[in-house]
């Protein structure tokens, strides 16, 4: 692996204006890349989307195109001579979303975040899916290193895909400044839940509304829950993605409808408030790649309810209650039984502690940086330069 500062590019073209998913992590792995003293970076961007990326240790490209096709032809056709033009040329490439400029005639590293574009392609929109399917099948054969952000999706994705680089697990982090079990001031977060609408107790889904995040099965075990708990809401934070209709049927179908907030996206600063004050947060997704919402929950010592055999499972452990993927009837005893108490809700909530204490943003960028030498030093890397 070479020695000294390494410079890295990184490809932010993909992230959305208010960033969710797979948008935050690149969003938190720029900060903490650029707070070390060995990597320099050079980071590539949309036109109309510099200014976000500006700050300390790095340089930024405001070059790419701002729809989605031609941001991805930029990609393929474009980014490879820019490359290799550098000034001074980098060391190796990140593609932290899937795809990976094919003719880069230096090392790369590509984050894979989970495998349900081959594994479940119906929780996808149709026009995504030829596209991601190409990319990932591509980082597989060509990539020298690969990110995967939990041990669940990397098994699953050497299982499927057999990469030819090295496979490294990067699990997210938590920004532990915002993401706290204290407000910062008295009454902060009750200002927050009454800007958006909210009541305690309720229990809260986060995160974008579509078919994997199984939102419509916890509505429906939150109408079971709710007859034996008048005072008890369920709210629904997070923007609407594709496929939501079913949401809107449940919810329409519920006996407690009038019990269901829904606030669409929330603010940044709101989500923190939005997870202390829960009486439960639900993230019953069928599958994830990791599932930052949950592991944010825990460090704001709220009670999670979350499902088996994820990558939530892996981070939370003994932390959360664990429901099998889609059973209503499983969710809903488990939401009861948060409500309930007991003394195991204290001893989850001190693991949860625990659990989120150890998932820092700077040990997910150095085991990237670990990715990064490994591309920029491995005979792969040196047979890819020479392609």
């Amino acid at each position: 692996m070479p020695d000294g500062p390494l410079t890295v590019s990184l490809d932010a073209t993909a992230v959305p204006r208010d960033p969710v998913g797979a948008g935050r992590y690149t969003v938190e792995l720029v900060d903490a890349l650029a707070a070390r003293d060995d990597v320099t970076l050079l980071v590539w961007s949309r036109r109309d989307d510099g200014a976000r990326w500006q700050g300390r240790n790095r340089r930024v490209r405001p070059v790419a195109p701002r729809s989605r096709p031609l941001r991805m032809a930029w990609e393929q056709v474009r980014l490879p001579s820019l490359l290799a033009r550098g000034a001074p040329v980098p060391a190796v490439h990140h593609g932290p979303h899937y795809t990976m400029p094919e003719r880069a005639r230096l090392p790369v590293v590509v984050t894979i975040h989970d495998v349900t574009f081959l594994d479940h392609p119906e929780w996808h929109e149709r026009t995504k899916v030829p596209v991601f399917r190409h990319a990932i099948s591509v980082a597989a054969r060509r990539a020298d290193a690969l990110v995967c952000v939990s041990r669940v999706t990397a098994d699953r994705f050497v299982q499927r895909c057999h990469p030819a680089g090295k496979v490294f697990v990067a699990p997210h982090g938590v920004d532990h400044d915002r993401f706290t079990e204290h407000p910062g001031s008295p009454g902060a977060d009750d200002r927050v839940l009454d800007a958006l609408g909210v009541r305690r107790p309720y229990v809260l889904f986060l995160g974008t509304i579509e078919p994997r995040k199984a939102v419509a099965p916890l509505v429906r075990a939150f109408d079971r829950v709710a007859s034996g708990n008048p005072d008890l809401s369920l709210v629904v934070a997070g923007g609407r993605g594709w496929g939501s209709e079913d949401v809107d049927q449940a919810i329409a179908a519920a006996a407690h409808r009038d019990r269901i907030r829904r606030t669409g996206y929330v603010a940044d600063d709101a989500v923190p408030p939005l997870l202390r004050g829960a009486a439960v947060v639900a993230y019953p997704a069928l599958e994830e790649g990791f599932g930052l919402p949950a592991l944010e929950a825990l460090a704001c010592g709220a009670p999670l309810v979350t499902t088996s055999g994820s990558a939530m499972a892996e981070a939370a452990g003994a932390a959360a209650l664990l429901v099998r993927p889609g059973d209503v009837d499983e969710l809903a005893e488990a939401v009861a039984a948060v409500l309930d108490g007991g003394p195991e809700a204290a001893e989850r909530r001190r693991l949860g502690l625990e659990v989120a204490a150890r998932h820092t943003w700077a040990a997910s960028a150095a085991t990237h940086v670990d990715a990064y030498r490994w591309a920029a030093g491995s005979a792969a890397g040196a047979a890819h330069r020479g392609r």
